[in-house]
């Protein structure tokens, strides 16, 4: 399989997630939704260091999107998080992470 295939497959489940954005309109659903979604994704595929690299993006994105949105540099109108963001992001970012790992991993130039 050539690796555009691998990439667009590690995409999917990201690609699902945004999809649900506009037609999920309770934060709380979408977030259960989403993790559904990842440990779905989990149980199909897991890799060394996912978890790790699930909760490294998790927390540090909470952080930066409470950074952007306290200073007004970003606003969102669903803010059900910290009165700031929406609930389900955090967990939006955690499997993107992901996803940016494996594609990254799959296109890995480096001569060994």
């Amino acid at each position: 399989m050539n690796k555009a295939l691998y990439i667009f497959l590690n995409a999917v489940p990201v690609l699902v997630m945004i999809a649900l954005i506009p037609l999920v309109t309770d934060d709380y659903l979408l977030m259960s939704l989403y993790i559904v979604i990842i440990v779905a994704a989990f149980f199909i595929k897991r890799e060394r260091n996912d978890v790790a690299v699930f909760i490294f993006g998790f927390i540090i994105m909470i952080v930066c999107e409470y950074i952007f949105t306290s200073t007004r540099v970003e606003v969102f109108v669903r803010n059900s998080l910290f009165g700031l963001m929406p609930v389900w992001l955090p967990f939006l970012w955690g499997y993107g992470f992901i996803a940016i790992k494996r594609s990254a991993e799959i296109l890995d130039l480096r001569k060994k």
